[in-house]
């Protein structure tokens, strides 16, 4: 066994531990409302919960996804059983059925809260389904998984410039604010939700080999490839109106690694060589430009500003998780072991400094002053195991 065999091999197993000991428990053991079911919507930066909380659907979507993949790869009921729970949880309360998709959010009693129609959240709910069918081969999941596709292709797709269309009402008609969070600009188009629909349609590829679904991926993939990567820094271009016109001159250095393994995994599930090799190639011009994020301990900063210069350097949780597995992919792609010595020492970051051995789960950020941000959540609506515990189940198959 060579030395670089014996690092992937310290790594997996390092994640493996990371994954079975600290993330999945917390969440099992913490965070799951046995009262009114579900998960609690929230626990703040000093591990206190908040049990009446808004539930986020984007955070259950993403425990479903965790738990069925855990369930799925490392064959364990108690997993397996959190995944059903919280499948029956979604079904029951977010799934709107009179006019079809999921809602933004619902009270801690499961009523809805805010009913838009959200299209990234949309997405994380295929995304978790499609993952659910694979470790239970439950078929109304994947009709749902199905129904929620068609209802985006209805609704939010663009048939005149492509893409997707951000927000809308409870019954599908447009909204003036179409923003995913208040950081976000009133963009009719992301790159951030075409990288989650670009995810979504990729799991439920692997589940349902759909003519049609197929022609939509490889027209995301060219997106990506023609409009959202920028032809020049290969950073990802953030905001866009209608036509395709930037309107964002942020860099997001965790996004920017994150598309770089997303966007090739969609490829090969297409079974396209040559589209794979073209997209391999434009996959490492994104790794090379999100390393300009990565600092000395081996983490890697929160985003810039291309126009004023102004730079981010908290040390968020999720681009660390991202750039772990980004980093490991580039690694496969090249065999160059520098990548594989940035995943190891992003790690190293995220063991020293992320996660918390005391209470579970890491924290939101280390701040650029070296101190631990108490102030965001330790779980909440945007704060769960999916980028932390996808990067542990990515790199485990990866080396096996």
């Amino acid at each position: 066994m060579n030395m670089t065999d014996s690092a992937s091999i310290r790594l997996a197993s390092d994640l493996h531990h990371e994954l079975t000991h600290h993330i999945l428990p917390f969440w099992m053991e913490r965070m799951q409302d046995w009262k009114h079911s579900g998960f609690y919507g929230r626990m703040d930066g000093r591990n206190k919960i908040h049990p009446r909380a808004i539930r986020g659907g984007i955070l259950n979507a993403r425990i479903l996804w965790t738990f069925s993949a855990a369930a799925r790869h490392l064959r364990q009921d108690p997993y397996l059983d959190v995944a059903r729970r919280t499948r029956e949880y979604i079904v029951t309360h977010f799934v709107d059925e009179k006019w079809g998709g999921t809602y933004w959010s619902v009270d801690y009693k499961g009523l809805p809260a805010d009913t838009k129609k959200q299209v990234y959240s949309q997405a994380f709910f295929i995304y978790a389904l499609s993952e659910y069918v694979m470790a239970t081969g439950d078929t109304l999941s994947k009709e749902a998984a199905i129904r929620l596709f068609e209802l985006i292709e209805q609704h939010s797709f663009d048939p005149v410039f492509h893409g997707y269309l951000e927000a809308f009402d409870r019954q599908w008609q447009p909204l003036s604010d179409m923003r995913l969070s208040d950081k976000d600009a009133n963009e009719k188009k992301t790159m951030n939700t075409h990288l989650h629909i670009l995810e979504a349609y990729t799991n439920l590829y692997r589940v349902w080999q759909d003519a049609l679904l197929a022609k939509k991926l490889r027209s995301l993939i060219q997106l990506f490839m023609e409009r959202i990567i920028d032809p020049d820094s290969s950073h990802l271009n953030l905001f866009f109106d209608e036509q395709w016109d930037c309107k964002s001159s942020v860099v997001s250095y965790g996004h920017d690694i994150e598309c770089s393994w997303l966007l090739l995994e969609a490829a090969g599930v297409l079974g396209d060589h040559e589209l794979a090799e073209t997209v391999r190639q434009k996959c490492l011009q994104v790794v090379a430009a999100a390393e300009e994020g990565i600092r000395g301990d081996g983490s890697i900063v929160y985003e810039s500003d291309r126009r004023t210069g102004l730079l981010d350097e908290d040390r968020h949780w999720w681009p660390q998780a991202e750039a772990v597995v980004g980093f490991y992919n580039a690694y496969e792609l090249t065999r160059d072991t520098r990548y594989l010595d940035r995943a190891v020492a992003c790690f190293r970051y995220i063991k020293g400094r992320l996660i918390d051995p005391g209470n579970g789960e890491w924290y939101w950020s280390i701040k650029a002053n070296g101190t631990i941000n108490r102030n965001d959540d330790k779980a909440g609506f945007w704060k769960c195991p999916y980028h932390n515990g996808r990067m542990c189940l990515e790199v485990m198959q990866r080396v096996k």
